[in-house]
This record gives C-alpha cells, sequence and structure tokens, in this order.
C-alpha cells in the first residue's frame, strides 16, 4: 500500500473521530442536567455563582489523589445510577461530577430534580449517602483540558490569590468540578470552586 493512501486512510480515521466527538458533545453532553446555579458577578479570571439546594450520591474514598479517588468514585457511583441498586433502576447521568479537596476526598454526582430522596432507589454498595447540599454562594474558576492533581492544586492556588486580591472571604471548603466523560476530547472543561463566607 502506498504511503499517499495510508495517510488518506489515517486522515479520515482522525476527521471521523473528530466528527463523531462534535455529534457526541451537542447531541449528548448539551442534553445533560447540570447543577443549578445563578451567576452573581463576574471578573476576569473568576465567577461568584449562588448554587440551588440539590441532591447528591456520595461516595467517600480513602485517597487524595485525583487519579486513583476519580476513578474508584467513578466506578462506585457510575454503578449505582447504571442499574446496581436494589431495585436494578437506572437514572440519568449529570454534570459536573463533584470531588471535595481534602486529605480524604468524597466523590458526588447530582441527583436529576426529578427524584427526592425517598424516590430513590436504595444502594448495593453500603459506602453510598444521600446528601442534601444547601443552597450556597461560590467563587470559581475554570481550565480546560484533562485534570491531574497538580493542575488542580495549580488553580486551586489561583482561586486563592483572586480571591485574596478582591478582599472575597472563603470558607476554605473546596472542590474539584469535572464536566466530560474520560474519551471526551473537544470543549474539556473543569472547575476548582470553593464556598464563600
Amino acid at each position: 500500500m502506498k504511503l499517499k493512501t495510508i495517510l488518506i486512510i489515517l486522515g479520515s480515521i482522525v476527521a471521523l473521530f473528530f466528527i463523531a466527538q462534535i455529534i457526541y458533545y451537542y447531541s449528548v453532553q448539551s442534553g445533560i442536567e447540570t447543577y443549578p446555579y445563578t451567576l452573581v458577578k463576574s471578573y476576569d479570571d473568576i465567577e461568584i455563582r449562588k448554587y440551588e439546594a440539590s441532591l447528591f450520591t456520595s461516595v467517600k474514598l480513602n485517597s487524595s489523589n485525583y487519579k486513583k479517588a476519580s476513578s474508584e468514585g467513578f466506578s462506585v457511583l457510575a454503578g449505582y445510577i447504571f442499574g446496581d441498586n436494589k431495585e436494578n433502576k437506572k437514572i440519568a447521568m449529570t454534570s459536573p461530577v463533584a470531588m471535595t479537596l481534602e486529605d480524604s476526598t468524597t466523590m458526588l454526582f447530582m441527583v436529576p430534580r426529578q427524584f427526592k430522596k425517598d424516590d430513590l432507589p436504595a444502594p448495593n454498595k453500603k459506602d453510598i449517602e444521600f446528601k442534601d447540599m444547601p443552597a450556597k454562594t461560590m467563587a470559581a474558576i475554570t481550565f480546560g483540558g484533562w485534570a491531574n492533581s497538580e493542575k488542580i492544586e495549580r488553580y486551586k492556588s489561583k482561586l486563592k490569590a483572586a480571591l485574596e486580591a478582591k478582599a472575597i472571604k472563603h470558607t476554605n471548603t473546596f472542590y474539584f468540578f469535572g464536566y466530560n466523560a474520560p474519551f471526551e476530547m473537544i470543549h474539556r472543561k473543569n472547575e476548582v470552586v470553593v464556598e464563600l463566607q
């Protein structure tokens, strides 16, 4: 096979892959329910948001390492919403996936608003809990690409510095928000957020 033919085939495969990514983003990602908030104020580098009270499924993990905790936590919570529960009931995925930034990480999936706590099937895994999160004001800083522990820590520091420069007080309760499935390559979005006083 000639080199030119190989290059044409490879180019076609790459083009099809990116077309599939675009179709997925606009047809699936755009229809996913998200953690609702109202924008309070926007600065050059951060946003202040008022989040609505919401219900979450959660699992506490023994690691603060992003890669390890995200893999373990996602496996547990995704298993629950994909039917690993007492009723074999499927629950729609929401966005973002949230992770506390503490010595031991807690991962959280927002429950779709159609469900109340009493409507949810009991989990098969005893370490899954349901958490009612009250309405809260949070500051957020956004970054693209794939997240890792170092990048999250860097943006956490940037968010702290931006709030300090604007004399905005926070509670030191930080979260990482991830908005994309691991296989998504375009329009990747991540955030570090912190609750404000």
